[in-house]
């Protein structure tokens, strides 16, 4: 039985299953540095944005903040991340990397530039970098509807509680 191609060929479906097979292979890699996918993730989050609290990390990764506590308790314990408390809110606290952990994170950019090397191996250079406009245009797009659209909601809120302030 052929292949459907509208599973084959759907953006979505497309995308979803070279992600996961760039995942897998990134894993198989990471798995000698003894993290976790979660964990990897979130250092590489943190690395972008060093003295972010653990609520917007949260955010960020799209998981519960108590999922990320347990994240951090097991990445502290093993000396890669610290938190300290927030200035500004003593209830919060904000997270740092150690410097325990950049021999682990320069392993982990060479992993990415191996795994990133290997998918785009049978495509040219130019190709290569065109797919990776064209991904980031796409992204685009689809931030800005989000942008749009959450403008929208806010409008939309603002006209309701206008609404029933005006009776």
């Amino acid at each position: 039985m052929p292949d459907d191609p509208y599973l084959t060929r759907s953006l979505g479906f497309l995308m979803g299953d070279v992600s996961r097979l760039l995942r897998k292979r990134f894993d198989m890699r990471a798995r000698e540095l003894g993290l976790t996918r979660a964990q990897w993730r979130v250092l590489a989050r943190l690395r972008r944005r060093e003295g972010i609290n653990q609520r917007d990390l949260a955010e960020i990764l799209e998981i519960e903040n108590i999922t990320l506590t347990r994240h951090i308790d097991r990445l502290e314990e093993k000396g890669l991340v610290e938190r300290r408390r927030d200035p500004a809110d003593r209830r919060a606290w904000n997270l740092y990397l150690n410097a325990r952990v950049q021999p682990i994170l320069d392993r982990m950019r060479e992993f990415s530039e191996m795994t990133r090397a290997e998918a785009l191996g049978s495509i040219s250079e130019t190709d290569s970098e065109r797919l990776i406009d064209q991904l980031l245009q796409i992204k685009g797009n689809m931030l800005e509807l989000e942008r749009s659209e959450s403008e929208a909601d806010a409008q939309d809120v603002k006209l309701a509680a206008e609404g029933t302030h005006g009776r």
